[in-house]
């Protein structure tokens, strides 16, 4: 009959637990909705933090939340442990953006890889971009190294740039890999139009918080803002795989 009693009680235990985190995912919800009605929320979870909810948006940016929603923080979570201190916020957002990253399928990327990659890495890249074509002079650098180089389009001046008719024009291309390196040879590409991804990964890139171009993006989900030269780059992928 004890035992019954406590079964019953940690029955209860848990399901105000269910109920409490309920409300508070509710709270949450009503505060970012009228501070912005279109808010991207991909889920609401408790944070390893007492009394403080981890707001998750489409994109892998992080968001903290008091249980009540009337307290709303942007910035990152550390936590300090045996004397590190290990950023909470970078690691979901990481693992938010590879997930976002791997569902794109690579036959609608631009693939450059050796014959068995160590890992692999995803640049959004724009055709018109100096430190772009700079990388690309160095692909076969990080082929030779094992890192498989996937491409992305964002066109850094918009969907009516010189750059994203470039990028379809590349997209359309039959052979693609020849196209992307007529333009980042700067040359002309032959002009091509089809039903094609640019403007999807333009829009992908904008929401993982690309700002700039290249943009790397490790296996792991990290994100390299900008050039780095083969090795050290190399170096960086094969760590993250």
């Amino acid at each position: 009959m004890r035992v019954n009693r406590i079964f019953a009680a940690v029955a209860l235990s848990l399901a105000s637990s269910v109920v409490l985190a309920a409300d508070a995912e509710q709270a949450i919800r009503e505060s970012l909705n009228a501070l912005q009605p279109d808010m991207p929320i991909e889920a609401i979870a408790e944070s390893p933090m007492n009394g403080v909810y981890q707001v998750q948006l489409k994109g892998g940016r992080q968001l903290y939340a008091s249980a009540d929603g009337q307290f709303l923080i942007q910035g990152y979570m550390y936590q300090f442990k045996d004397g590190q201190a290990t950023n909470l916020t970078e690691q979901a957002q990481s693992r938010s953006v590879a997930k976002a990253i791997d569902a794109v399928p690579t036959s609608k990327m631009v693939v450059f890889s050796p014959e068995s990659p160590k890992t692999h890495i995803t640049v959004f890249t724009d055709t018109d971009c100096g430190y772009c074509q700079k990388l690309h002079s160095e692909v076969p650098e990080l082929n030779r190294l094992g890192v498989e180089v996937r491409y992305m389009a964002f066109p850094r001046q918009g969907m009516g740039s010189h750059g994203a008719n470039t990028l379809t024009s590349v997209w359309c291309a039959k052979d693609r890999q020849a196209a992307m390196n007529k333009a980042k040879a700067r040359e002309d590409v032959p002009a091509a139009s089809c039903d094609n991804p640019v403007a999807e990964q333009y829009e992908l890139g904008q929401l993982i918080g690309v700002q700039g171009t290249p943009a790397i993006i490790l296996a792991d989900g990290q994100i390299i803002p900008g050039y780095q030269p083969a090795p050290q780059l190399a170096e960086l992928a094969l760590k993250a795989k």
